[in-house]
């Protein structure tokens, strides 16, 4: 039996047991002071519970504790009865609730208004984010994997120095004085459609991100875009930070802090360079359909896309190797990669 404290705001402990079907692990909760704190907390604490047991597919949530909120569960889909009458908690229902992992996504969508953007139109978006967007612990890394809005005054030397690494800016092509990296990320922040961002495992930076609507971006006329289909860029520039396990934990926490930013989000689009073979098998293992290949200006592109279905479906979250025995996750997770460079 494992029993996890609760956060300090909450007096109780949860054990956890095994379920009695394949894939299932019982959240044992007798009793508790506050079921009003508890309701309010469940989301972060069922999210937490669940990627330290990341071999469950279903947690089933028994005892008098958790009937005194079970209402509130299931009003806020954290929570159902099954058949037999369980109150039950399948994690692809838990793990699209924002409040466990993104810290500033709006209880209600942001209104929808259509604009116009040059040539393109498309729904108003909500104002710009910052400070840190996006927190989850990753139980094969022992550590917590965070996405925070970049500012200039925070993260200018930091993007300078990454841009400039020669294979860097092979992809990129934006190597330069500082003076051109702060029009660049300047003008990113400034752009209603982008979102810039830096990457952490702990308190340590290890990539620069770039998030973005696809509707009124470049990619837009090269496919179908919907209203709220969602893009990005990627650099890591930190070469302790690679290998499949660090691949592995990013990626996928990247897509999953898209999807939960708006639940009007059913697609994430790239457009990997066509012959960054390495960038696109990690693509392939994350779950992206190669679409077609295409043609911008500055080079020859891969359509990738993920769908929301298939992400929460397959449980896309988690690699293969983290439903294996915790002391078997440093043994599966060292196969060495290049460092991914991607644009």
């Amino acid at each position: 039996m494992t029993v996890t404290p609760l956060p300090t705001r909450f007096v109780p402990e949860v054990a956890v047991t095994p379920g009695p079907a394949a894939g299932e692990a019982t959240l044992h909760l007798e009793e508790v002071a506050d079921p009003a704190l508890l309701l309010d907390g469940a989301a972060a604490l069922l999210g937490r519970l669940s990627a330290r047991h990341p071999a469950a597919t279903t947690l089933v949530l028994a005892g008098a504790g958790w009937a005194a909120v079970a209402a509130g569960l299931c009003a806020r889909g954290l929570a159902l009865r099954d058949p037999a009458g369980r109150l039950v908690l399948p994690v692809d229902l838990l793990w699209q609730q924002p409040a466990a992992w993104a810290m500033q996504v709006p209880p209600v969508p942001y209104p929808y208004r259509p604009v116009l953007s040059g040539a393109f139109r498309h729904p108003q978006r909500p104002p710009k984010p910052t400070g840190e967007l996006y927190r989850r612990f990753v139980p094969w890394l022992g550590l917590d994997i965070s996405f925070r809005a970049a500012s200039l005054e925070a993260d200018l030397d930091l993007v300078h120095r990454w841009m400039n690494d020669p294979r860097v800016a092979a992809i990129w092509e934006e190597a330069g004085p500082i003076d051109h990296h702060r029009a660049y990320l300047s003008g990113l922040i400034a752009d209603p459609h982008m979102i810039p961002m830096i990457g952490c495992f702990g308190d340590r930076p290890f990539g620069y991100f770039e998030i973005y609507w696809a509707k009124e971006n470049r990619i837009a006329p090269f496919y179908d875009a919907q209203d709220y289909d969602r893009g990005w860029h990627v650099l890591v520039g930190d070469d302790s930070c690679r290998g499949r396990q660090y691949v592995a934990a990013w990626l996928p926490s990247l897509m999953h802090y898209l999807f939960l930013d708006d639940p009007r989000t059913t697609r994430i689009v790239g457009e990997p360079r066509s012959d960054h073979s390495q960038q696109l098998r990690n693509l392939d293992r994350g779950g992206f359909a190669r679409v077609k290949d295409f043609d911008f200006p500055h080079k020859r592109a891969t359509l990738v896309m993920l769908l929301r279905e298939r992400f929460f479906g397959d449980r896309l979250w988690l690699p293969d190797f983290a439903t294996a025995r915790p002391d078997s996750w440093p043994a599966a997770a060292t196969t060495p990669e290049p460092r991914t460079i991607a644009r």
